[in-house]
């Protein structure tokens, strides 16, 4: 199985949380972590801005080959041995409620995280 790059915005807790607990599963180092929001961010490098990547998940198989939204939960979920949330996110019926609950997450996550964000993180730091 190839790697996996997340891009992700480490000033969002709640995203925090969730590449907190991705970063306990990675046991078998099928996944990288890269922060959008931090200020050695090098758009040029991985070819992505960071209007893009903090707009929606993103992320890169070691071919190349760019995914955006779900199935880069999906891909992660499989890289840290979670099948039954992979099987979840791989539904292609389920996608575009997924998707459109992920758009709503993603346009107003710092609002959202404002009230749950910091107890997730302290909990996914508890766990992992």
């Amino acid at each position: 199985m190839q790697s996996l790059t997340i891009y992700y915005d480490g000033e969002c807790p709640l995203c925090l949380a969730e590449i907190h607990f991705l970063k306990s599963r990675n046991k078998n180092r099928l996944i990288e972590f890269v922060d959008v929001a931090a200020a050695q961010y090098d758009e040029a490098t991985h070819q992505l801005s960071c209007q893009l990547a903090l707009a929606a998940m993103h992320g890169r198989l070691a071919d190349g080959t760019q995914l955006k939204g779900i199935p880069v939960f999906t891909e992660a979920y499989r890289r840290s041995d979670l099948p039954m949330l992979a099987w979840i996110f791989s539904r292609t019926w389920l996608e575009p409620f997924l998707s459109a609950m992920y758009y709503v997450f993603a346009k107003y996550r710092h609002s959202i995280s404002k009230t749950i964000g910091p107890m997730m993180l302290r909990l996914s730091k508890r766990f992992a």
